[in-house]
């Protein structure tokens, strides 16, 4: 059996948190600021879905063959990945309480790796495993940072493994560095969120609004295209030059035409969010561009891949992942210069 050393986790290690709460014995990665949580309202909503681990990953190299992580689970079994670079190289699953999972037969030599934690589970980190006379660093990292802001849909609570959600798979496929914020049930487009992502190191940004507002009737016709103006102004306070895609909603076939208490269907949502941005863009801002929805999941997929009519299985989530690749990533947050994808 192999000799194993343990090293602490620590929060140079960790890639894709906002902050991390520091306890004797384990770091636990938090989405939003954790000394600022009472700014972040509902407590059961925001907060909730902010201590659970969506993009979150170890990011470390190693000449290790092994490499093992011990953790505080909560209630549930968490999914672990790891990968290096694109590829996924093994899935594990941790018990819940006090664990470990032990990945073997990595690649020899030098590597970069990256551990990732499942979407919905809250975990505390504790300890890293080495084979014994292996060494670990922390690697210099020169990609460009990505922030993405949504929904459950952007939170992939049905993805296959934390690995294999949209934005992970995207982040993968072009090397991003990537901070996931997508909170199930809670995009609601609300100025704390515009703060948050305004102090956050970001190359591009991407905003996935407006199938919450919908299904929540948290905004109105009145107040919808203020709101997307308010917050891409709010960002644009410390990323003045950085490439935004603003994002309408996928396709939901029960909410396309049928208003709610608000009378706002998802059409509607995407006319609003397109008139935000064109506001923008008349008033001088050629680096937002408006992506619709429809472009990146449409209804030629509900039957296989929306189970729900709201949310993608797993494999919606990879294709929405590849589309992501193809029609946002390539063309505007690569593009070495183009003028803004103007709304219809």
């Amino acid at each position: 059996m192999t000799a194993l050393k343990r090293l602490r986790i620590d929060s140079t290690m960790i890639q894709g948190a906002v902050s991390c709460l520091q306890g004797p014995e384990w770091i636990q990665p938090w989405r939003l600021p954790y000394a600022d949580l009472a700014l972040y309202p509902p407590e059961d909503g925001l907060g909730a879905r902010a201590a659970m681990a969506a993009g979150v990953r170890l990011r470390v190299s190693t000449d290790s063959r092994c490499l093992g992580v011990s953790m505080v689970a909560g209630s549930a079994p968490v999914p672990v990945d790891l990968t290096c670079g694109e590829a996924l190289l093994s899935s594990a699953v941790v018990a819940s309480g006090r664990d470990r999972v032990l990945f073997e037969g990595l690649p020899e030599g030098d590597k970069v790796v990256e551990v990732w934690f499942g979407q919905t589970s809250v975990v505390k980190l504790c300890d890293l495993l080495i084979e014994e006379g292996a060494s670990l660093s922390v690697p210099r990292d020169g990609r460009r940072r990505w922030v993405t802001y949504g929904s459950s849909i952007s939170h992939c609570g049905g993805a296959g493994s934390p690995a294999r959600t949209w934005p992970a798979i995207a982040a993968r496929r072009r090397d991003l560095h990537l901070t996931c914020l997508g909170y199930g049930g809670q995009c609601h487009i609300e100025p704390m969120l515009a703060r948050l992502i305004r102090d956050l190191p970001a190359d591009v940004i991407s905003l996935k609004l407006g199938i919450n507002v919908q299904g929540g009737a948290s905004l109105s016709a009145r107040t919808l295209v203020s709101a997307v103006v308010g917050m891409v102004t709010i960002i644009r306070e410390r990323h003045p030059e950085v490439p935004m895609a603003v994002i309408s909603p996928i396709v939901s076939p029960p909410r396309e035409t049928v208003p709610n208490a608000v009378g706002l269907s998802l059409q509607r949502v995407r006319e609003a969010v397109a008139e935000a941005v064109r506001r923008l863009q008349d008033c001088g801002d050629s680096r937002v561009h408006y992506v619709d929805g429809l472009s990146l999941f449409d209804a030629a997929w509900v039957d296989a891949c929306l189970p729900d009519q709201l949310h993608p299985n797993a494999e919606g989530y990879e294709r929405l992942g590849e589309r992501f690749v193809e029609r946002v990533i390539d063309p505007i947050f690569l593009a070495d210069s183009s003028g803004p994808t103007r709304p219809a």
